[in-house]
């Protein structure tokens, strides 16, 4: 019988089958999206409502703005866990020189020169001290909220300019899209393409891969660690003015948990925490796949403390998924690699092996 030959899996084809996994991920978080969306528009009473769908939105959307920098962050090894508290400060700082007679249009850009502040102490505690992100971010995470306590103290401020508070959780016409989710789309538009189309974005995959060969290769590991910590905490500022505009309160206390929705969202979305993996369409998915359910579960009657028991849960589960699925490949790889004949080499990649 002639010999043929089959060519045997190179670095290209691995790296092939990484990036396939990635897009199966996503497409099934996309597809679970998409299956919950009907049956919620066809079984959910007052779910398919212009009203109800502009609520959903709008109420996700402090979880998809974080979301934008978190993805890229976690991409890069690393986690920021005082958002929630950035949000917090930030309106609280808001609330306190309203109250002060200060104009609005010199409030927000404040806001978020703080946000820049906070996100500038936790990237150099970590790039340049060498300290654990996780640690170092339940730390501020604390520091931040007390701060924005000592702030504004237990006082709620709701006297915003109308105007602002339109944009904050008004909708374009008769329609359900509301006004916040238009510069939205502009942010995740330049986020995807950072992430997914310039060297920046390919230099957070590789510190993510592997920070030492990345730093080897010539990436400024700290300075781009560095720029995303600043990042998130300046689009954390933002979410805590957009917060306060929309639910018309700005308090020391809002958004309280929100870092743990972000967490389970982008994580759920197939980023992986240990770093290198993950886009940001699989990321805003799961951002927008859990806000869903949140507004399902508030339809049906679930309470807030089963809510946030169902959110832990897919936190876990995300987590754990992509183990779970790493160790059955490695499994069946080694089971493999225990039914080749003894004594067989294996073969360097990309060579042709004959077989019968």
């Amino acid at each position: 019988m002639p010999e043929a030959t089959v060519k045997t899996p190179g670095p290209a084809a691995g790296m092939r089958d990484r990036i396939g996994g990635a897009v199966r991920w996503d497409t099934a978080v996309g597809a679970l999206l998409v299956v919950l969306l009907l049956c919620s528009f066809s079984f959910v009473e007052n779910f398919g409502n212009a009203l109800n769908v502009s609520f959903l939105i709008g109420n996700t959307l402090p979880i998809a703005l974080i979301a934008l920098p978190m993805t890229m962050l976690v991409v890069s090894g690393e986690v920021d866990l005082s958002v929630g508290s950035t949000v917090g400060l930030s309106g609280a700082v808001m609330g306190a020189l309203w109250n002060q007679g200060m104009a609005i249009e010199t409030i927000i850009p404040i806001c978020l020169l703080l946000g820049v502040v906070c996100g500038l102490v936790n990237g150099l505690l970590v790039t340049r001290l060498g300290l654990p992100s996780l640690a170092v971010t339940i730390g501020t995470m604390a520091a931040y909220r007390g701060i924005a306590q000592i702030v504004l103290g237990s006082d709620s401020v709701t006297d915003f300019p109308f105007q602002y508070l339109d944009f904050g959780a008004g909708r374009i016409g008769d329609t359900f899209i509301p006004y916040a989710a238009l510069p939205f789309v502009v942010l995740l538009a330049i986020a995807v393409v950072v992430l997914h189309a310039t060297r920046f974005g390919r230099s957070l995959f590789a510190i993510g891969a592997s920070e030492e060969a990345a730093r080897f290769s010539g990436v400024r590991v700290k300075r781009l660690k560095l720029a995303m910590f600043v990042t998130t905490g300046l689009l954390s500022a933002l979410t805590g003015v957009f917060w306060a505009l929309h639910y018309a309160s700005a308090r020391y206390d809002n958004a309280m948990g929100l870092e743990l929705s972000v967490i389970a969202a982008v994580l759920l979305g197939g980023v992986d925490f240990d770093g290198g993996k993950g886009t940001l369409g699989g990321a805003i998915a799961g951002v927008f796949l859990l806000g869903t359910l949140q507004n399902v579960m508030s339809l049906l009657n679930v309470s807030a403390q089963s809510q946030i028991v169902v959110t832990g849960v897919l936190l876990v589960v995300s987590v754990l998924a992509p183990r779970i699925g790493r160790e059955i490949a490695h499994a069946r790889a080694r089971r493999r690699t225990a039914a080749a004949p003894p004594g067989t080499p294996a073969p360097p990649p990309g060579a042709r092996t004959p077989v019968a």
